[in-house]
């Protein structure tokens, strides 16, 4: 029925859609095999994209020629630039989505990508010949041929939900997990372990007393994830709002505890740390008399609302009654119930930094499947398995980001080299070098390496090449240009920093912490005029991008000679058959550990929890050799 494929992905959430497409757009023959076409790019959770690192995830996905952000800007309710009052780095975009638009999107671009198909279907196990993929089977009694597989299928592999004392398999709630592809990869030598995820109910934005709650508006400028698309007419912001839960409400989930399956041992894998149920919360934190709760519009075509912050898996009535004593949710009707969901995944260290398997070659891991959670996370793994498997196929150079080239580089290192035992998020504080992986400046780091691969076009090369000379440009301008006492020092006055008494350059006025580049731009009007030379469109980018690099240079130059310290470890490469356990001056920990997750490099030897400062040193020492 099927000839063969170059590639097949299986699953369509956010992993498997930026897989098929990476695959598909570097010229492979890619099929996307899922349950249900009808249910491509599902938010299953809340209906919103980014956030704190997560934001940057989706810019360095669109830098390197991904669709997140893209079809993210085309279906934004909401855009908010998250930490704005800290630092640069901090600074994370988020948007509120609309979920029944955003998953057509997605649809619509891969059934109008070329090299791409599309099949309905549920893959039941893998084919291997010699310890390399060949295909997959599919429940419909298909077998299809393929160079290289990868597997993206969220929480399906086993699901099962939970409501209360109600238990039923399902990947979702209304729609059916996948059953054997577990049992397949376990007996190709596999090992699989379980964890938990939840949702909140939605619901009937009708039955909200809306005037009850604290309204949390968009942006007044609102920005956007894509460094290609640009919108085409300003974006009509939906509010979100927020809600508070109370004693009383805590006393009345209480009530379900005894039939809670996560408290009573039903539910054996482990849940986010960072995104706990609402039972978990007041049990964790049973000091605090309230918890904040966000609440999202799912759509503009429903009424349907999104309680962030009130996941459980409590029996429904007890769900209900506590949501009923939430000010603002006294009348509330819901149309969805929240539940748990456990669910197999495959601890990461069983794959190489490209996500490919050490066990079976040419099948990849990506999303969920690994022990992440969220969608940006997901899809990142998804581009990157999709660019590799196309490089394996080929016999091309591995795609591997380092830990300083992105924050998609420090999850996927975190994965493969300390594994998880519990659903892994992306924060800010996991990478070392935070002032040089903006969201800003995304495109910078990662847009030629795109270009590179035939995955991001020439008006994105292009695009970048204008707006770094644009940016040096004015750089160079405020470094080099002084000012006089009689043109800032009303300005500085007013900005509560000490008056110049002579000529001084700009750059070193803006060194202040209280001086923004936007007051010096009003003020000096020979500044005013340089800035007015870059495009209308271009000219607040190039701004606050010329700001950071002058008010952070010295804290850029510092990260950049520790990264420069570190790559010396990261060119030692450590051969996939080097044996450990010949080194008895390893420590045993460190033998079992780097005989276990096998490390690419050095660098990536010393992050391996247990391996010693003493044990990188006989490494050094043995390799150097």
């Amino acid at each position: 029925m099927f000839s063969k494929f170059d590639i097949i992905v299986v699953g369509a959430g956010h992993a498997g859609c930026e897989a098929a497409l990476a695959s598909a757009k570097l010229g492979n023959k890619t099929l996307l095999i899922t349950q249900n076409l009808n249910n491509i790019a599902q938010l299953s959770c809340n209906p919103a994209m980014g956030g704190v690192a997560k934001g940057q995830i989706v810019r360095e996905i669109d830098a390197l020629g991904g669709y997140s952000g893209i079809n993210t800007d085309l279906h934004t309710m909401q855009f908010r630039m998250l930490n704005a009052s800290k630092g640069p780095a901090m600074h994370s975009p988020r948007a509120q989505v609309d979920d029944i638009t955003f998953p057509i999107g997605w649809r619509q671009k891969l059934e109008n990508t070329e090299n791409l198909s599309l099949w309905q279907d549920d893959v039941t196990s893998i084919t291997t010949s010699q310890n390399k993929v060949t295909g997959v089977k599919t429940k419909l009694g298909i077998t299809i041929k393929s160079s290289a597989v990868i597997l993206t299928n969220g929480t399906f592999l086993s699901g099962r939900i939970h409501i209360g004392t109600t238990s039923f398999n399902g990947g979702r709630i209304g729609e059916n997990n996948s059953e054997n592809l577990t049992k397949c990869l376990v007996r190709l030598g596999f090992t699989s372990a379980k964890l938990k995820t939840g949702t909140p109910m939605r619901v009937d934005g009708r039955t909200i007393n809306f005037p009850k709650l604290t309204e949390q508006k968009g942006d007044e400028n609102p920005l956007q994830f894509s460094f290609l698309y640009k919108r085409k007419k300003s974006l009509k912001q939906r509010s979100c709002f927020i809600a508070n839960t109370n004693l009383t409400v805590h006393d009345i989930l209480r009530t379900g505890f005894k039939d809670s399956p996560m408290f009573q041992g039903r539910i054996q894998g482990r849940g986010p740390r960072y995104c706990p149920s609402i039972e978990d919360k007041i049990e964790r934190f049973s000091d605090k008399d309230h918890h904040q709760l966000f609440i999202e519009p799912e759509s503009n075509m429903t009424n349907l609302w999104y309680i962030n912050g009130f996941s459980s898996s409590l029996p429904l009535d007890v769900q209900l009654k506590a949501l009923k004593h939430i000010e603002g949710f006294e009348h509330a009707v819901i149309e969805k119930p929240g539940y748990a969901i456990e669910y197999d995944y495959f601890p990461p260290t069983q794959l190489k930094n490209t996500l490919e398997t050490k066990e079976i070659q040419n099948l990849f891991f990506a999303g969920q499947i690994n022990g992440t959670t969220g969608y940006e996370e997901a899809a990142c793994q998804g581009l990157m398995a999709g660019i590799n498997a196309n490089q394996s196929i080929k016999n091309l150079e591995p795609f591997v980001l380092k830990r300083s080239e992105a924050y998609i580089g420090v999850l996927i290192d975190d994965l493969v080299t300390k594994g998880v035992d519990e659903p892994y998020r992306m924060f800010t504080s996991r990478a070392e070098y935070r002032i040089l992986l903006r969201q800003d400046n995304a495109d910078e780091r990662l847009t030629e390496k795109g270009f590179n691969l035939h995955l991001a076009d020439k008006v994105r090369m292009r695009n970048l090449e204008k707006k770094l000379k644009y940016r040096d440009n004015l750089i160079s301008y405020i470094k080099t240009t002084n000012t006089s006492p009689d043109e800032v020092n009303n300005t500085l006055e007013n900005l509560s920093t000490p008056k110049i008494a002579n000529p001084t350059k700009i750059g070193n006025l803006l060194l202040r912490p209280q001086i923004d580049l936007n007051d010096l731009i009003s003020t000096i009007p020979y500044l005013n005029d340089q800035v007015n030379k870059i495009p209308a469109g271009k000219r607040q980018e190039i701004i606050s991008l010329a700001q950071t690099h002058i008010k952070y240079e010295n804290y850029i130059q510092k990260e950049q000679e520790t990264v420069e310290r570190i790559n010396k470890y990261e060119k030692l490469i450590i051969k996939d058959d080097f044996d450990y356990q010949s080194l008895k001056s390893l420590s045993f920990e460190a033998r079992e550990k780097l005989s276990k997750i096998r490390p690419h490099t050095i660098a990536q030897a010393s992050r391996i929890s247990g391996v010693s400062p003493a044990d990188i040193s006989v490494l050094v020492l043995y390799i150097s050799r």
